[in-house]
């Protein structure tokens, strides 16, 4: 067995590296070569080895190139923090894995109720979840999650149905000028704050991120859950709720 000095082929063949990352090592600083030939050759001794082992240690954790060349040139990190750094990179990587997973679930389920489903339909689904997952806590989807097992597929079907009939009647009202305190939206109004409240289980943040969803992706929400609310008739509907509150006093 040869001792070194080795070149870069041998190190690479010894290792199980490839030439190319042992190249890539020296172009970055990472591991540089204590030995040249003449004609420019790498030759590796064996402090060169040790190093190219810590590195492929730390690399194990999962630490990126640039933090281990940091930690192998004396950045100020004990080896109780290299732990907690690849413990904490750990949990960031589990949870969103564990909201993937989800996300897949809640998707396979929602395909299984429909007869047949295209590419596109599906597309729609996952914006329709990615916009949710942007206005929501993890928390507060957790929370959804939550209601919507409680509350059972079949109703949930039955509720849409009953924002489809009432947001029309909403879109109706606006165009027809009709008071937001008459009598009939004062129904409605009992009707829509009904609805929220069953969904959102009374929480008033979660029904605040729920509006500024429908606000800011409304035609996507749209394609997907038919008719949604738009600003106007949040803003009509305020004025409903605002009649409402002080009918009941």
């Amino acid at each position: 067995m040869t001792l070194p000095p080795w070149k870069v082929g041998e190190l690479a063949s010894r290792t199980g590296m490839s030439v190319r990352a042992l190249h890539h090592y020296d172009e970055i600083g990472l591991l540089s070569p204590s030995l040249r030939t003449p004609s420019g050759h790498r030759l590796y001794q064996q402090a060169d080895i040790a190093r190219l082992q810590q590195i492929q240690s730390l690399r194990l954790m999962g630490i990126p190139l640039e933090e281990v060349k940091q930690l192998l040139d004396g950045a100020a990190m004990s080896p109780r923090e290299v732990i907690d750094l690849h413990l904490a990179r750990l949990h960031e990587q589990l949870a969103l894995q564990n909201r993937l997973a989800e996300r897949l679930q809640a998707l396979a389920t929602h395909l299984d109720m429909v007869e047949s489903a295209s590419i596109d339909d599906l597309c729609q689904i996952i914006q329709v979840t990615i916009a949710m997952e942007k206005y929501f806590t993890t928390e507060q989807l957790e929370v959804l999650r939550e209601r919507r097992t409680s509350i059972g597929d079949a109703h949930m079907h039955e509720v849409r149905d009953e924002w489809n009939e009432i947001i029309p009647k909403v879109r109706k009202a606006i165009t027809d000028g009709v008071d937001p305190a008459s009598p009939e939206i004062i129904a409605i109004a009992r009707r829509w704050k009904a609805l929220v409240e069953e969904f959102t289980g009374g929480d008033p943040k979660i029904a605040q991120a729920v509006r500024t969803m429908y606000e800011h992706e409304g035609p996507t929400l749209q394609q997907q859950l038919g008719e949604v609310p738009t600003p106007d008739m949040f803003a009509y509907m305020g004025r409903a709720f605002a009649a409402l509150e002080q009918s009941s006093r």
